[in-house]
């Protein structure tokens, strides 16, 4: 193994461990803007790999080149639908209409509300 290979694999597994370090103690308040952020690396990280695929000449590079595209398209779009979850979490729930009855009354005033259907006793 060489030198470069040790130190590029060093930095790789250090930056794993920092990355997972941060991210665990990021309050839950605070999850949906990180992911905001997170997708925007990703889209980054996409680039990077259509630029990998522009400047290789061969299959290996071609196949590396995919995967990567594959995997950062993958990121993206969790990211997306993970950060589209979470913020409809906190949106305002419209109200919801009031029933009319058979008898053309609204709510419990319709002919249940009459005969003293559905109260306690």
């Amino acid at each position: 193994m060489s030198t470069a290979l040790l130190t590029d694999l060093t930095i790789f597994i250090l930056a794993l461990l920092v990355g997972f370090e941060v991210i665990g103690k990021v309050p839950a308040t605070l999850h949906t803007p990180l992911m905001s952020a997170t997708n925007a690396i990703h889209g980054i990280v996409l680039a990077g790999a259509l630029l990998i695929g522009l400047t290789a000449h061969t299959v290996v590079g071609y196949v590396l080149a995919f995967v990567a595209s594959l995997f950062a398209s993958a990121n993206v779009v969790g990211g997306y639908v993970v950060t589209g979850r979470m913020l409809k979490m906190f949106r305002r729930k419209a109200p919801q209409p009031e029933l009319e009855s058979l008898d053309g009354h609204k709510g419990r005033k319709g002919l249940a509300g009459k005969i003293g259907a559905g109260r306690a006793p």
